[in-house]
């Protein structure tokens, strides 16, 4: 196979173009235990705000981010923190269904990244290695439809339907594509064994993850007000009750409404200016990326 020329690498690797991954900002730190301790007070739960803070990270490209957010959520106060291990298999779950609402390489990147730097941890040794969301047979293949399909209609009813032919219209094969390839098999848990140790995030910890991930890319409004939408959705009908563990139960609760939706929005705008986004180009270049 041929080599590149120098002039293709190099607009490859233009500054304008964006490639590189977004660093650790100074004052992350600070702002991850704000998020934290806000939690704390408010009484919104120690895994809402460790979703909400990784799934905005993971949209902004930051692995050594997702470094810092790790250390702040296993040193925070204790109704808000986590254990190394735990904090870990929730910062894995949330990043890959991210890849719903970010697309796959930044995901790819941050969790490549993110395993790469602490391989050296006590704890890293304990991380689940055994996958949870192969369909071997016919049986899990109907499993994951009808996951798929409960988790479309618990977000969208009463206009489940509706959304579905609209977005047939716009091509066939696109509410084909959503529910059979991320409603079913990946933003619904799977089933899994009793001693897994991979984390699940539930039915609203994933609205959660949706609102965060959207907000943070920024132009996607309507499809941030959907899953606002979703998460209270969520909430009435119960879901958290039959997902979230008993003391998350009535922070969900608080999350969901006016208040909580304003912390968690504000948190990853927060996390948006603190880090920086190249999700969308602004400048640089003869020919903005933004027009591409």
């Amino acid at each position: 196979m041929s080599k590149l020329s120098a002039a293709v690498k190099g607009l490859i690797n233009a500054p304008f173009a964006r490639g590189g991954q977004m660093p650790a900002p100074a004052r992350i730190r600070e702002v991850y235990e704000r998020i934290a301790n806000e939690a704390r007070e408010k009484q919104y739960g120690r895994r809402t705000w460790l979703t909400a803070s990784a799934a905005a990270t993971f949209t902004l490209n930051s692995p050594e981010s997702l470094l810092v957010l790790h250390k702040v959520a296993t040193t925070a106060a204790p109704s808000v923190a986590h254990t190394p291990l735990a904090a870990a298999e929730l910062i894995r779950e949330v990043g890959l269904k991210c890849i719903s609402f970010n697309g796959i390489p930044r995901t790819i990147n941050c969790l490549n990244a993110f395993r790469a730097d602490t391989l050296d941890e006590p704890w890293a040794a304990q991380l689940e290695t055994r996958s949870s969301r192969s369909v071997a047979d016919e049986k899990t293949l109907a499993a994951v439809r009808k996951r798929g399909s409960a988790l479309w209609e618990s977000v969208y009813t009463p206009l489940d339907e509706k959304l579905y032919e609209k977005l047939a219209l716009a091509h066939p094969d696109l509410p084909v594509y959503i529910l059979g390839s991320h409603y079913g098999p990946l933003l619904a848990d799977p089933e899994r064994n009793a001693d897994s140790k991979l984390a699940a995030t539930g039915r609203c910890l994933t609205s959660i993850i949706a609102i965060s991930c959207l907000r943070a890319q920024t132009g996607v409004g309507p499809q941030v007000l959907s899953h606002v939408y979703g998460l209270r959705k969520g909430i009435s009908q119960g879901a958290h009750e039959q997902e979230a563990e008993a003391s998350e139960r009535d922070a969900l609760v608080r999350v969901s409404e006016d208040e909580g939706l304003l912390w968690l929005l504000k948190s990853v705008d927060t996390i948006s200016k603190a880090i920086g986004s190249n999700f969308v180009a602004h400048d640089g270049g003869p020919e903005r990326l933004s027009k591409l």
